[in-house]
């Protein structure tokens, strides 16, 4: 079923999106710890020579433990100014910008340096009697653990979704073998007035009642097993037939009209030879009767309803049209939700219903086709041919 497979897939969708952002944070800890494993070993290594070179008291001890000190920065990239601002140095830049304390491009360069100025205070220092300002940015190690938060926060509100997904998906489904547990008791109630009537129609036909009369109960008796059998089937996987749809189409129509109001203009058109397509009779005529229901509310019993079914060389095609109030555009797709309904009564249930018998029993399709406020709407549903 189209809508379950929906679900089903944004479950899947969540939970694998989430694995891969867990897989790439751990990724990501395991290259920041050899990282800081490197430079504890730098940390350890530069104690080594300051603690060699407090012990001996030559020039080149000192000079050394001095470069070793200029030279260990290979993470933070710095910029080195005099003080009007001017480049003089640079430390882990690209080298296309600055290379060998050139600059390369200055526009790079200089916006580089604006940039680190809005990031750290900058560094002054005292080299040779002139006054001079180190400005740096953040390390790569430092960019990516910014992020970490985000990535969490991230993980915990799709683990969120994903456990809120299975809630509603569980709820939902005890609802539905609810609903259906309710509909196969209501059909099996039905079933024994039912019974009862059939003997009274026996009855009536042998004391010789007005044919005409006990023709129009015994359709309305049928209509009603019908019935039982649409609620029986709800929560079960329908028998599929290759039947005439123009015929079923027609026969469900012809019932509707024979009931409606008089002020209701009823038109039928439809090739005048038979199509065939997969179809559970039952659902079907369900199917129509929501559909030519809706239209007679929408005109308020007073209109004209139009249903016509037109094949082309793989589908067939159900238009249903009514000149009732119409449908904004904006509700198009909200009205085969299931609890909407522009009505003060009603469960908002019967397009709901009928999109999946039409989408999800049949593999077709229902839409509002066209629809213009105060002057009318089309709904049209298609069938593939068989």
């Amino acid at each position: 079923m189209q809508i379950i497979d929906k679900r089903s897939f944004t479950r899947w969708f969540i939970i694998i999106a989430s694995f891969l952002i867990v897989i790439l944070i751990v990724w990501n800890t395991y290259f920041l710890f050899q990282r800081f494993k490197v430079d504890e070993r730098e940390k350890m290594q530069l104690w080594a020579n300051a603690t060699e070179a407090l012990s001996s008291e030559t020039e080149d001890k000192t000079f050394d433990l001095i470069n070793s000190i200029t030279q260990g920065n290979t993470t933070i990239p710095t910029i080195l100014t005099d003080g009007k601002g001017i480049i003089r140095k640079a430390r882990n830049i690209d080298e296309v910008i600055i290379k060998d304390d050139v600059v390369k491009d200055s526009i790079r360069a200089y916006k580089l340096l604006e940039e680190f100025k809005s990031t750290n205070s900058a560094l002054k220092i005292e080299y040779l009697g002139e006054v001079q300002y180190i400005y740096y940015g953040n390390s790569v190690m430092l960019s990516v653990l910014k992020y970490y938060p985000v990535a969490l926060v991230l993980i915990i509100v799709l683990f969120g979704a994903v456990v809120y997904n299975f809630y509603r998906a569980s709820k939902m489904g005890a609802q539905s073998r609810l609903w259906a547990g309710m509909a196969k008791e209501t059909a099996h109630q039905i079933g024994t007035p039912l019974s009862s009537l059939l003997g009274w129609i026996e009855i009536m036909k042998a004391d010789n009642v007005d044919e005409t009369t006990v023709e129009e109960i015994e359709k309305d008796v049928n209509r009603l097993q019908t019935i039982a059998e649409r609620f029986s089937k709800i929560g079960s996987e329908p028998v599929l037939e290759e039947r005439d749809i123009v015929a079923e189409t027609e026969n469900a129509f012809d019932y509707l009209r024979a009931r409606a109001s008089s002020q209701v203009e009823f038109n039928f058109r439809s090739p005048n030879h038979p199509v065939m397509v997969m179809l559970n009779p039952e659902l079907h005529s369900w199917t129509i009767e929501n559909l030519v229901k809706n239209a007679i509310d929408a005109m308020k019993g007073k209109g004209r309803l139009d249903v016509v079914v037109e094949e082309r060389e793989k589908f067939v095609k159900i238009k249903v049209s009514d000149s009732g109030k119409g449908i904004p555009k904006a509700q198009f797709k909200k009205v085969f939700e299931p609890g909407f309904t522009t009505k003060r009564r009603g469960w908002g249930l019967g397009l709901s219903l009928t999109r999946r018998i039409v989408e999800e029993y049949h593999k077709g399709k229902i839409k509002v086709l066209a629809s213009e406020v105060g002057k009318g709407t089309t709904m049209q549903a298609s069938y593939k041919r068989v």
